[in-house]
């Protein structure tokens, strides 16, 4: 059975073929229907003729209304009609499910994506939320190929951990048993990133990334957050901070690209009707090369800028969603690279560097989403390490492992994190975060 997407490829015209999806939209005209059918497969529906001589066209063909699904089997044509290519002119037409029309709630018409929320089960039916879907696989296509070009090696790092990547408390904590003991031994919580154990196999094979699912207890009921969302996360040794910015930035630059060439179709709906500029403001990200600030100089900038800031920006602070806006829509209209935060507002585990104020850290910034990756030089330095990681009040006993990769042959080492959700609602255009993530979670949220 053919898909319509390779139908429209390839069309065998003249040939027999079998096709089955979902039916749009029936239009009856003299002795014919017209049946517009989908499967998911592309933003085009396949135009299907079911004569009335068709064995079944009263009783059922006559009948069917928009959601029933349908096996068809016909003979593939030339189509008159402006803006297809080919028909297809049914020999049979087989009703696999029916939809009672009274009850199906998606009918021929723009759906708002808040009401989509609320119908999460039936969502991906809709245009945009399908062709959300398809540019979000091809986007984890893309950064598999990406890193597999390049050398890397993929780790699963662990879902459920005992280790508190970020130091901030957010982890969803794992209950204990009902005697009250804990399963692993010790607290453990699900993971709010992998980076600390890929950092194990990055000093054993050279360089690996993670690709997983992260989770944050962090009760944020807005469109830019989610309580489980994706991460990808490379580690990459003998690497400093001026590499890990190369292989992030040209990460970026190769996943916009993949989509644009294979994604066009569906990038055309989000320009027109989601965000209007999106294709031209893609290709610009993709082919221009990113401004590079400090983090003093940000903050300069920030203070000389021309808005009033909800949060006034100053020295010491990390920045909000409304300062990297500003700086990457506003001040460059570009992305921006922002590198040496101070060390009192960044983890454990970033290089400190010789200033001892502030850390070999990395960000960056697009237009419409303000940051997507942040990342830094890893700090390989055993006396280093440990005095911070005291100073953030750490237990050293529970991070021995961690450690050891200091003693027993450390190396310079570097990585990042790219949100993989804020990377969808870039190349879309989508404007809440909960409509990039098949299954969004969040508090009080939790659909399927």
């Amino acid at each position: 059975m053919l898909t319509i997407a390779n139908l429209f490829v390839k069309p065998p015209v003249g040939e027999t073929v079998d096709i089955a999806g979902w039916l749009r939209t029936r239009r009856d005209t003299g002795s014919f229907s017209f049946l517009e059918i989908n499967d998911g497969s592309c933003l085009a529906n396949l135009q299907v003729i079911a004569d009335s001589s068709l064995t079944n066209y009263q009783e059922e063909i006559k009948k069917l209304s928009a959601g029933c699904s349908l096996a068809v089997r016909g003979r593939l044509q030339a189509s008159p009609a402006k803006g297809q290519t080919v028909e297809l002119l049914a020999e049979s037409v087989c009703v696999l499910g029916w939809a009672d029309a009274a009850t199906y709630p998606l009918q021929k018409k723009r759906h708002s994506l808040e009401f989509l929320r609320e119908i999460c089960h039936l969502r991906p039916r809709a245009n945009t939320l399908a062709a959300v879907a398809r540019v979000r696989s091809r986007l984890a296509l893309a950064i598999h190929e990406f890193f597999h070009e390049r050398g890397f090696i993929q780790v699963q790092t662990p879902i459920i951990t005992t280790s508190d990547c970020e130091g901030a408390g957010e982890m969803f904590q794992i209950a204990p048993q009902s005697d009250g003991r804990h399963f692993f031994g010790k607290p453990a919580g699900l993971t709010v990133s992998g980076q600390l154990q890929a950092e194990v196999y990055a000093l054993a094979l050279g360089k690996v990334y993670t690709f997983g699912p992260t989770f944050r207890a962090e009760n944020s009921n807005t469109s830019r957050h989610l309580a489980e969302f994706w991460m990808v996360e490379p580690e990459m040794a003998f690497c400093d901070l001026a590499g890990d910015m190369v292989v992030a930035t040209t990460l970026l630059k190769y996943a916009i690209n993949d989509a644009l060439n294979h994604c066009a179709a569906d990038l055309a709906l989000f320009d027109s009707f989601i965000e209007k500029g999106l294709l031209d403001k893609l290709r610009a990200i993709a082919e221009r090369d990113f401004v590079h600030f400090t983090y003093d100089e940000a903050i300069e900038k920030l203070l000389a800028a021309p808005v009033k800031f909800a949060s006034p920006p100053r020295w010491g602070i990390d920045l909000q969603s409304e300062h990297e806006r500003w700086l990457a829509e506003e001040l460059c209209k570009a992305p921006v690279l922002l590198t040496d935060y101070p060390a009192a507002i960044k983890p454990f585990y970033m290089r400190l560097s010789d200033d001892q104020r502030t850390v070999a850290a990395m960000d960056i910034l697009v237009p419409g989403i303000g940051e997507i990756i942040g990342g830094s030089q890893r700090e390989e330095r055993l006396p280093v390490l440990e005095q911070r990681m005291r100073a953030a009040g750490m237990n050293l006993d529970d991070y021995q492992w961690y450690l050891d990769l200091r003693r027993f042959g450390s190396v310079p080492h570097a990585g990042f994190g790219l949100g993989f959700e804020r990377l969808v609602q870039l190349v879309t255009g989508m404007a809440n975060i909960r409509d990039v993530i098949a299954f969004p979670r969040a508090p009080g949220l939790a659909p399927c």
